[in-house]
């Protein structure tokens, strides 16, 4: 029986290199955006565009929906759609932070709160969170980006405890710096919001490394590991992958707070 993957934010980076991923490796794969426009590169792939707006409790439903009436059943979804919005905690409006925990946390919690019924009555299935290397440690001026992701992994750890019983597994994908269009939307958002002011010269240095394409890897090695969190027969809980990822996280366990901290002034100059 060929296997179903539904994999949000499929419109570019990891996203569409996993997509890809997973139908080279035989699964029935929807690639949800909310720029259907840009799946249509992975519609030629094999891969079926499936219209996806995140904040849309309705349209999330509707996805949901669509997949079970295509296909009876979902064996894995990659919650891999987010974005990391930049600036100082003192200079972003609540507004945007609550925009970002909806995007990044609440559509993702949403999601799975709709494909675990199908799952625990298969009594099997995988869920994929992609979280960051950022969910481990913060940064300045990602305050409310690191707040999403630290939510995503306690959020993760809790689902894998509850589904294990059914035969349901959560995996959470900790990427480091990747090439993709993440780093020049969080560089552009510190700028239009702490690009004047007391933090002006720090944010011209973290905005110039944030959207540099000098450091990060490919989005497919996280699509690699992807693919392997969908397959495994025992999957690993967590899967630190990419640019940095292993030795910051590791950093991060033996450090005080203190040195992490000297550690990242250091790295802005």
């Amino acid at each position: 029986m060929t296997k179903v993957a539904v994999v949000t934010g499929a419109s570019s980076g990891i996203g569409a290199a996993t997509a890809r991923r997973l139908a080279q490796a035989g699964f029935t794969v929807y690639g949800a955006a909310r720029r259907v426009d840009r799946l249509a590169e992975l519609e030629r792939d094999g891969i079926r565009p499936l219209p996806l707006d995140l904040t849309d409790d309705e349209a999330m439903q509707a996805a949901v929906r669509k997949v079970l009436d295509e296909q009876g059943r979902i064996d894995v979804l990659v919650n891999n759609a987010g974005y990391g919005s930049y600036g100082a905690v003192e200079d972003v409006p609540l507004s945007e932070a609550r925009r970002q925990f909806e995007v990044n946390v609440f559509a993702l919690a949403r999601l799975a709160q709709l494909v675990i019924p199908t799952m625990r009555a298969q009594r099997s299935g995988r869920i994929i969170n992609v979280t960051s290397m950022g969910g481990k440690f913060a940064t300045a001026f990602g305050g409310w980006y690191h707040a999403t992701k630290f939510a995503v992994e306690g959020l993760s750890d809790s689902m894998r405890q509850e589904l294990a019983p059914f035969g349901v597994d959560v995996v959470i994908i900790e990427p480091g710096g990747i090439k993709t269009e993440w780093g020049g939307i969080a560089a552009e958002s510190a700028q239009e919001r702490s690009g004047d002011g007391p933090y002006a010269d720090r944010v011209a240095k973290i905005g110039s490394r944030l959207g540099s394409d000098s450091f990060g890897s490919d989005p497919s090695v996280v699509a690699k590991a992807i693919e392997r969190a969908a397959t495994a027969r025992r999957p690993r809980t967590r899967y630190a992958i990419g640019a940095g990822a292993k030795p910051l996280i590791a950093a991060r366990k033996v450090l005080p707070d203190r040195a992490m901290d000297a550690m990242f002034a250091r790295g802005l100059g």
